[in-house]
C-alpha cells in the first residue's frame, strides 16, 4: 500500500512539473504581413518612431511574442488579396518565422477561400466526392504541404487541422448538438486523416482542433468529447474569441444580463471536462474606431469602449484573466498587422491594395496624417512604459512578468488637456506625468 501510494505522489509531482515547464504561447496571425510590407506599409512604435527592423523580430523583440500564426488555402483566387495564402505564400512566411527563432502555427483551412461556422466548403478540385475520397484528399494535401514545409526548414510547432469546424468541414456537415442532417463518421474521417499525417511528419508539433462557439460551454462538451470518442488524435482545444460575436469575457460582466455565458466560465469547464488538453485562444479582437453596425451578437462597449483605449483594456483583461488558467496555454490576435490599404495604394482605383476592406481592429491606425500609428493610450517615454499605453506590448504578461509598476496600475489619459501638437498628461495613482505628443 505505501508504495502504492509513493507511485501516485510521485505521478502526481511529475504531472505538476510538466505543466510548469509547459510553454505559453503569445502572438497573432500575420498571414498579411508580406503583402503590407510589400507595399510599403510605414509601422510605427509606441514612441512614434518608424520601425525599421524586421516586424517579426519588432514583435519578439519589443513585444515579447514567441508565435506566429499562418493560414493556408489550396487553391486560393488570389485576386482577392486576403486569398494569398497558398503554399509558395505559406513556406516563405513560415521559414521566415522559424528563422527568427518563433513559434509558427499553421491553418488549414482545406479549402480554396475563406471557412468558418457558416461556410464549410471543400476546395472546388474535392467537390462531389465521397467520404472516403475526401479524406483521402485531406491526407495527401496535408502531406504535401508539411512535407514541402520540411524541406525548407519551415517545420510547423503547431497545426491547426481545420479553421473553426464546429459545424463541419469540406461540405460534410455536423452539429454541437443532435441533428439529422449530421455526418459525424464523414466528418471524424477527415480530422482522423489529417491528424495522422501531421503525427507521421511533424512529430513534435501540437495539433490543434479549432472551433468558434467559446461561450458555450455545452456546444464545447458535446463536441470535444465526439472527437474523443471518435478516436482523434489531438492536443489542444482551439477556440476563437471576438466579444462582439461571442460576449464577455467574466461573469462579473454578465452579472445584470439574462446570458450568462462567458469565457472564463468556458476555460473553466474545459479544464473539468477534458483535464488532459491545453486550451488555446487562437483568433481574438477588438475595434478600436467604427463598432460594427451590422452582424454582431453583442454589445460590449460597456466593458470596452470602441476606442484604442477599449481595444487596449480588452487585450489586457483578456490575458491578465487568462493567465490564471493553466489549461490556457496560448492567445493569439488575429490580423495586428492591419493598417489600411497599404501605403502605396492608389485610392481612387484601389490598385495595389494589400487589402480592400477595414476591419479596424488591428494594432495600427490607417488614417492618421503622418504615417501609422500604433494605437496607444499615451505616448511612451522614460516614464511611461509602452506596456502601459499600446496592446500588443502588453500581451507579454501572458509568458513573463512585465516591467515593474505595470501588473495593475491604474492610469488615464486626460484628454481634456490632449491639444493637437500639445502635451499628454498621464496619470498613474497620485503622480501625473505631462509627455509631449499630437492628440490621440
Amino acid at each position: 500500500m505505501k508504495k502504492l501510494i509513493t507511485f501516485w505522489v510521485l505521478a502526481l509531482v511529475s504531472l505538476m512539473l510538466s505543466a510548469a515547464d509547459e510553454p505559453r504561447y503569445i502572438g497573432g496571425d500575420v498571414s498579411m504581413l508580406p503583402l503590407y510590407e510589400e507595399h510599403n506599409q510605414p509601422y510605427r512604435d509606441a514612441y512614434g518612431k518608424k520601425i525599421e527592423k524586421d516586424m517579426l523580430r519588432w514583435f519578439m523583440e519589443d513585444c515579447g511574442w514567441n508565435t506566429f500564426r499562418v493560414r493556408i488555402f489550396v487553391h486560393p483566387d488570389k485576386t482577392d488579396p486576403s486569398l494569398s495564402q497558398d503554399l509558395a505564400f505559406v513556406t516563405a512566411l513560415g521559414k521566415r518565422i522559424k528563422e527568427a527563432g518563433a513559434y509558427f502555427l499553421l491553418d488549414f483551412h482545406y479549402s480554396d477561400t475563406w471557412v468558418d461556422a457558416g461556410s464549410i466548403q471543400a476546395p472546388k478540385a474535392w467537390k462531389g466526392a465521397s467520404d472516403a475520397v475526401m479524406a483521402d484528399s485531406v491526407g495527401r494535401y496535408t502531406r504535401e504541404v508539411l512535407t514541402a514545409l520540411n524541406a525548407a526548414g519551415a517545420t510547423p510547432d503547431l497545426v491547426q487541422v481545420g479553421n473553426e469546424i464546429m459545424y463541419g468541414m469540406c461540405d460534410i456537415q455536423v452539429h454541437p448538438y443532435e441533428d439529422a442532417k449530421d455526418n459525424w463518421p464523414g466528418f471524424l474521417g477527415l480530422l482522423k486523416a489529417g491528424c495522422e499525417v501531421v503525427r507521421e511528419l511533424c512529430p513534435k508539433a501540437q495539433i490543434i482542433i479549432h472551433t468558434d462557439r467559446p461561450g458555450n460551454t455545452g456546444y464545447n462538451k458535446y463536441y470535444y468529447q465526439k472527437l474523443i470518442d471518435g478516436g482523434v488524435d489531438y492536443d489542444i482545444i482551439g477556440l476563437s474569441y471576438y466579444p462582439f460575436w461571442h460576449g464577455y469575457l467574466t461573469a462579473e460582466q454578465v452579472k445584470n444580463k439574462s446570458n450568462k455565458e462567458n469565457l472564463v466560465k468556458s476555460v473553466t469547464q474545459l479544464a473539468e471536462d477534458f483535464p488532459t488538453k491545453r486550451v488555446h485562444i487562437v483568433e481574438c479582437a477588438y475595434n478600436f474606431q467604427y463598432w460594427p453596425d451590422k452582424g454582431v451578437n453583442y454589445d460590449t462597449r460597456d466593458a470596452w469602449p470602441c476606442s484604442k483605449a477599449g481595444q487596449y483594456n480588452f487585450v489586457k483583461d483578456l490575458v491578465n484573466e487568462l493567465k490564471q488558467h493553466e489549461n490556457v496555454t496560448g492567445i493569439n490576435y488575429w490580423f495586428p498587422e492591419e493598417a489600411g490599404n497599404g501605403d502605396d495604394t492608389d485610392w481612387n482605383t484601389s490598385k495595389g491594395s494589400a487589402l480592400w476592406t477595414w476591419q479596424n481592429r488591428g494594432f495600427w491606425n490607417p488614417e492618421n496624417d503622418n504615417g501609422h500609428y500604433i494605437n496607444r493610450t499615451g505616448q511612451a517615454s522614460e516614464t511611461v512604459l509602452p506596456h502601459m499605453v499600446c496592446a500588443p506590448y502588453y500581451m507579454a504578461a501572458f509568458v513573463k512578468e512585465l516591467p515593474e509598476g505595470v501588473q495593475n496600475t491604474e492610469y488615464r489619459v486626460q484628454t481634456d488637456k490632449v491639444l493637437k501638437d500639445g502635451q499628454v498628461i498621464i496619470r498613474r495613482g497620485e503622480k501625473e506625468y505631462t509627455i509631449l505628443g499630437q492628440e490621440l
